[in-house]
């Protein structure tokens, strides 16, 4: 895994007791957790969440970020518009390990509406998990990239 075990996560207000679960979840596995929120149920825009958390992988200061709403699409899309963020909505495993594999995905998006915390930290332990396996892989990934251009 990265050198940089750096992690933000950030939610909206529908997915603030996941977040946190999954920030503890995380800084048990030996990651710095960057949480920037928010912290209160008063609705918040997902927009500016899903912005924030990409820009500080974006920047470098955290290696990777997991974003979630109540479906985690929303959240997604928000974080995707961050030029060098590739963002993937997960509600299994399979698709976790393979955002990384085969995307070489930085951040994860879950919706908190459509998966239960269990499952939501076995897809988080997949995608942390995962490295890109690079390859046949590559000149696909730099065509995502190109797209940014």
């Amino acid at each position: 895994m990265t050198a940089n075990r750096r992690i933000v996560l950030s939610s909206d207000h529908a997915a603030i007791p996941l977040r946190q679960a999954i920030a503890a979840h995380v800084a048990a596995k030996g990651w710095e957790v960057v949480d920037i929120g928010p912290t209160t149920p008063e609705s918040t825009d997902y927009p500016r969440h899903g912005e924030a958390a990409a820009r500080r992988v974006a920047s470098g200061d955290c290696a990777l970020g997991i974003v979630v709403c109540g479906t985690g699409q929303g959240i997604m899309m928000a974080a995707n518009k961050v030029k060098g963020v590739r963002c993937g909505v997960c509600a299994d495993t399979f698709s976790a390990r393979m955002i990384r594999a085969h995307n070489d995905a930085n951040m994860l998006a879950l919706g908190a509406r459509v998966v239960g915390e269990g499952l939501a930290l076995e897809i988080v332990d997949a995608f942390l998990a995962t490295e890109f396996e690079g390859g046949r892989h590559a000149p696909r990934v730099a065509m995502i990239k190109a797209l940014e251009a």
